[in-house]
């Protein structure tokens, strides 16, 4: 790859695309004992704020591409340094010069004419719901169901969809979905510094809910939460958006859904990035997974603003991670130290990265990988 790097007046160039307040940072390297990049390899995030401060961005350095925004650095810095702005802003100064990774150009490629980034047909993008009798949505209904690319076209995700849908129906819930005229949100790729693509499916999207009248946004994806309540306001999308957890423990206190059997199994939660530290929820989860017959709850030594991120968030799901460097496998192993039988998440890049995780273990697998939403709807 060539070496690209922006020197003269490139402070100014990182502040034009996003990457405010870098020069706040006073080199204490909180960020760097942070991050969890560090746990598997040697990672100077001190050194590339640093740089950054000078404008200095090389655009052959792979580090600029390995922030998962999981939100630990920036949770802890001191001086309040948007660190993931950073990150972002030098991503999109490389996609504008075109050096991309390759994994990541054909996810961008693809959600660009398919409106999806896993190169699949939008004539799919519906296939989860069949036999479940889902409609598509109207104004008269409760609330829009937006179950996200991953659980929409992924065959292990399309569970986390179809589970949720089954929740629904058991409540009596008044909803519906957009079918082939959904797209992506656009969070993860406007992350990995593709801004101008991120806009036009933000812009599409808006226009899209408001014609069809939607006022009440349900997600599976903590990914699609954060994008929609905190990103869309920016461009005129103004929605009630709830998190699928939220919501299900609204309808357990309201006595709109009640459980017929016990789950009788020992679990952990793991609080995906952007639900938690992002979003600020971590008991809604915790509660419903209280409130199922037979369940315990154990907590890992890592949890709630300490979790461990799985590796999936700011466009990383779309590129290779070496064997070796994996959080997810770091994670399943502090899973699997609680002794719990089954691992919950609440996102569905959690749910991948920590399946792909259990499934390479030798010889019989140690624990079960499940989305809250499939716990709930086995114990209806």
């Amino acid at each position: 790859m060539e070496t690209v790097t922006v020197f003269k007046e490139g402070a100014k160039a990182l502040e034009e695309a996003g990457g405010r307040g870098f020069d706040l940072c006073f080199q204490c390297a909180l960020c760097t004992v942070s991050c969890p990049w560090n746990r598997v390899r040697n990672f100077m995030l001190r050194r590339m704020l640093r740089e950054a401060q000078f404008g200095l961005v090389e655009l052959e350095d792979e580090d600029w591409w390995l922030c998962f925004t999981c939100g630990l650095c920036t949770s802890r810095c001191p001086r309040g340094v948007p660190i993931i702005d950073v990150q972002r802003a030098a991503r999109h100064i490389m996609v504008e010069a075109g050096m991309v990774p390759s994994s990541l150009h054909s996810a961008m490629t693809s959600l660009a004419s398919l409106g999806n980034p896993w190169s699949q047909e939008r004539e799919k993008r519906t296939d989860w719901i069949e036999g479940l009798g889902v409609r598509e949505f109207s104004p008269e209904m409760e609330l829009l169901y937006f179950p996200c690319c991953t659980s929409a076209y992924d065959p292990r995700a399309n569970k986390i969809a179809r589970a949720s849908a089954q929740i629904l129906k058991r409540a009596d819930v008044e909803w519906g979905i957009l079918g082939m005229a959904e797209s992506c949100c656009g969070e993860s790729i406007r992350k990995a510094g593709n801004e101008s693509l991120f806009q036009r499916l933000a812009r599409d999207n808006i226009t899209l809910l408001n014609k069809r009248g939607v006022k009440n946004i349900l997600v599976s994806s903590p990914h699609c939460y954060y994008t929609f309540r905190n990103e869309y306001p920016e461009f005129g999308g103004d929605y009630k958006v709830v998190h699928f957890t939220q919501y299900v423990l609204g309808l357990i206190e309201d006595k709109k859904l009640k459980f017929g059997k016990e789950a009788k199994k020992r679990v952990t939660y793991h609080d995906p990035c952007y639900l938690g530290r992002h979003s600020g929820v971590y008991e809604e989860p915790r509660e419903v997974l209280r409130s199922i017959p037979g369940v315990e709850l154990v907590e890992m030594a890592n949890c709630r603003e300490t979790s461990l991120c799985c590796g999936g968030g700011g466009g990383r799901i779309w590129m290779e991670t070496k064997k070796g460097e994996r959080f997810s496998d770091l994670r399943l192993a502090e899973a699997m130290d609680t002794g719990a039988e089954v691992l919950v998440t609440a996102c569905p890049y959690c749910l991948l990265n920590f399946e792909a995780s259990a499934m390479s273990l030798k010889g019989d697998r140690a624990i079960e990988v499940m989305d809250i939403s499939e716990l709930v709807a086995a114990a209806l």
